[in-house]
């Protein structure tokens, strides 16, 4: 079996950062820090991140007062950053920051009198946490058809912006269905969908011309993880996510003679490698990985993390 890997694939900037900021909070201060949410949405990153004494909780509540909290990669509401505050947590914000330009963009808007249309999945942490920072009524929007059902006169001064880990097809075709309707809208295109999900996007769509099936390694509940799988779907090729190795299922290889893995922008290279494995078990397998774009983006961490390691080094 040929065993191709997607280039760029796995963890982006965003999750690099988030995961750090909860190693180095656990270096600094000690086990427990407390980390709302999952920090990214992976099984596996989450329980290493909990071996090594993070605890993951739904609410603030549920934090000891004046404990480190650290928010997750999706970003959180204005009111949670309010909660933090009067329990006088040690909040360490590890949104990313491509989550937190959305956030500007949308306060920016509606300060200019504009009504802000949000394209994203109802439900979905970084469209509550979206939501919940913009002063004023955000209108969700999730497909074409729901933008024919928006109660809106044609004239309103309009303004969109998009959760960023979407297909940029089905955003693009949102955008398209909303300045065909209203004609005073404005928004980003779909600069908004963030680079590493873009890219990884990208590169699905190459390695489905060269494959018979496709893995997404990933997590069921990690939305561009999931959008991977629904291009490779729509590309005809045989697509299906899978958290590790363990849930490969051999039936799905039956006179298949090429595969091709990718993985989710909060998947860890290690299950890549699971999955690998296996697939070794059914029969030999050659790999190699697809010509791809190189990411070398970094985002910074908070500077109180930053500080005292540094002082520490030196």
């Amino acid at each position: 079996m040929r065993v191709i890997l997607a280039q760029p694939r796995g963890f982006c900037a965003g999750v690099v950062r988030a995961i750090e900021i909860v190693d180095r909070a656990l270096q600094q201060h000690g086990a427990p820090v407390y980390v709302r949410h999952e920090i990214v949405h992976n099984r596996h990153v989450v329980d290493n991140l909990r071996q090594k004494g993070a605890r993951f909780v739904e609410e603030l509540d549920e934090v000891p007062q004046g404990a480190v909290a650290i928010f997750s990669a999706h970003g959180v509401a204005q009111t949670v950053e309010r909660d933090a505050e009067a329990r006088g947590l040690d909040v360490l914000d590890a949104t990313c920051p491509l989550v937190t330009k959305v956030h500007v963009q949308g306060r920016q808007y509606v300060a200019a009198g504009r009504t802000l249309i949000l394209i994203g999945h109802a439900g979905h942490p970084e469209v509550e946490g979206t939501i919940g920072q913009i002063p004023g009524t955000v209108l969700l929007v999730q497909s074409e058809a729901e933008v024919a059902q928006l109660d809106l006169p044609i004239d309103a001064p309009l303004a969109y912006v998009t959760q960023t880990t979407l297909s940029v097809d089905d955003t693009r075709g949102i955008i398209d269905a909303l300045l065909r309707r209203f004609t005073d809208i404005v928004g980003p295109d779909t600069r908004d969908i963030c680079y590493a999900t873009q890219n990884r996007q990208a590169a699905v769509r190459e390695l489905s011309k060269e494959v018979e099936v496709l893995l997404v390694v990933g997590a069921t509940n990690s939305s561009n993880s999931n959008r991977l799988r629904e291009i490779g779907s729509e590309s005809g090729v045989a697509s299906y996510l899978v958290a590790d190795g363990s849930e490969v299922k051999p039936e799905w290889f039956t006179n298949v003679r090429t595969v091709g893995i990718t993985a989710g922008a909060s998947a860890p290279e290690e299950m890549v490698e699971n999955v690998i494995d296996a697939l070794r078990a059914l029969g030999p397998v050659d790999v190699t990985t697809m010509a791809g774009r190189e990411e070398k983006v970094e985002f910074k961490l908070p500077s109180k993390l930053m500080q005292p390691l540094a002082a520490r080094e030196v």
